[in-house]
């Protein structure tokens, strides 16, 4: 077996609110919760799991790539919700999205402040 990602804990304020967040935004089933965790099931059996921190949180970045159907239902739920976004990270390009890398990417944060990126191409690696 390769070597394959299973799951994230992701720290919040409150795991609920953050869940909830992505899980409408993403348009994933509802979150479950097990244990201290609220989570949120993604594609090929990938979780996040969200807990509270109890504390200061350091704001991390989660990128997800997207296929074009999927970009155009989470950027509309995005306009729809009037939340905040940019095409890029340094927050200077309000209310776009980028087309770096032949795609789409958008950034917008999360109700604990973390940073996330919608892409519809991955980077190149060179």
């Amino acid at each position: 077996m390769g070597i394959t990602f299973n799951h994230a804990i992701i720290a919040a304020q409150d795991r609920q609110l953050s869940a909830v967040f992505f899980a409408h935004l993403f348009g994933l089933p509802e979150p479950t919760s097990w244990g201290q965790f609220v989570s949120v099931a993604l594609s090929e059996g990938v979780h996040l799991q969200f807990a509270e921190a109890g504390g200061d949180i350091q704001p991390q970045h989660w990128a997800f790539l997207v296929d074009d159907a999927t970009f155009d239902a989470i950027y509309g739920r995005i306009l729809g919700s009037d939340l905040p976004h940019w095409a890029d990270p340094q927050m200077q390009l309000p209310g776009q999205f980028n087309t770096n890398h032949g795609g789409r990417g958008v950034y917008f944060l999360d109700p604990s402040g973390h940073g996330l990126e919608i892409i519809t191409r991955p980077y190149s690696s060179a």
